[in-house]
């Protein structure tokens, strides 16, 4: 009898990209999380659902056993630091980059010497403050959960850090990318006491995703 398996994914981008994957795995979902107000999910197996979580919380799900597995972006892992997570398999899913972007004529070169100080504005605090701790400039961090773009436009802060994807929200708002931090894509994150005890059903999921990606990568080369 195969063990009941819970998997934790967001709604968005993360999700529709994670739809081929579980496709390839056999498995489908019996309604649509963006039209549906349900947040658990059945699938076309009795033994595997799906509980659909804000991204900042898939980690946590996984961690606590609440999720046997789930769907992550590195953003979110970095942030939550992977505490009793295994990380077998980057999906290269949701792809995009976290950067450093300022107001356009912000000389941002100048104020990001060693021993400047800056005021930052962003949802990632521990991505922020390594990177410029490593590059020896002070900041006052000041933390946001949404329109960040706002921040530097308002006199808020001096700078963002956010995930870039096309870069047309920043070129709409009067904003430019000025340093890359780290690219970022989606990574499957299983809980590593649950990997043992139900091994036998999740390692072969993990098997056709990591397939399913190496397949997809090879097709987009």
């Amino acid at each position: 009898m195969n063990a009941q398996l819970t998997i934790a994914l967001s709604k968005g981008r993360i999700y529709e990209e994670t739809l081929p994957l579980l496709a390839a795995a056999g498995i489908h979902a019996v309604e649509d999380p963006e039209k549906s107000r349900k947040l658990i999910i059945k699938t076309n197996h009795d033994n595997i659902r799906l509980i659909i979580v804000r991204a900042s919380d898939v980690p946590t799900y996984v961690q606590y056993g609440a999720a046997d597995f789930g769907i992550a972006g590195k953003d979110v892992l970095i942030e939550h630091n992977g505490k009793g997570l295994y990380q077998p398999l980057d999906l290269h899913i949701a792809n995009c980059k976290m950067m450093v972007a300022v107001r356009k004529g912000f000389n941002y070169t100048a104020a990001s010497q060693p021993g400047c100080r800056l005021r930052v504005a962003t949802k990632y605090p521990n991505i922020a403050l390594e990177h410029f701790a490593n590059k020896g400039v002070h900041i006052d961090l000041i933390k946001l959960y949404g329109s960040m773009e706002l921040a530097p436009l308002v006199g808020l802060a001096d700078a963002i850090v956010d995930l870039v994807s096309s870069g047309n929200t920043l070129k709409a708002n009067n904003l430019e990318a000025v340093e890359h931090i780290v690219d970022i894509s989606s990574r499957l994150v299983v809980n590593k006491a649950v990997l043992k005890l139900k091994y036998s059903s999740i390692q072969p999921i993990i098997d056709i995703f990591a397939q399913t990606t190496h397949l997809n990568m090879n097709n987009s080369l």
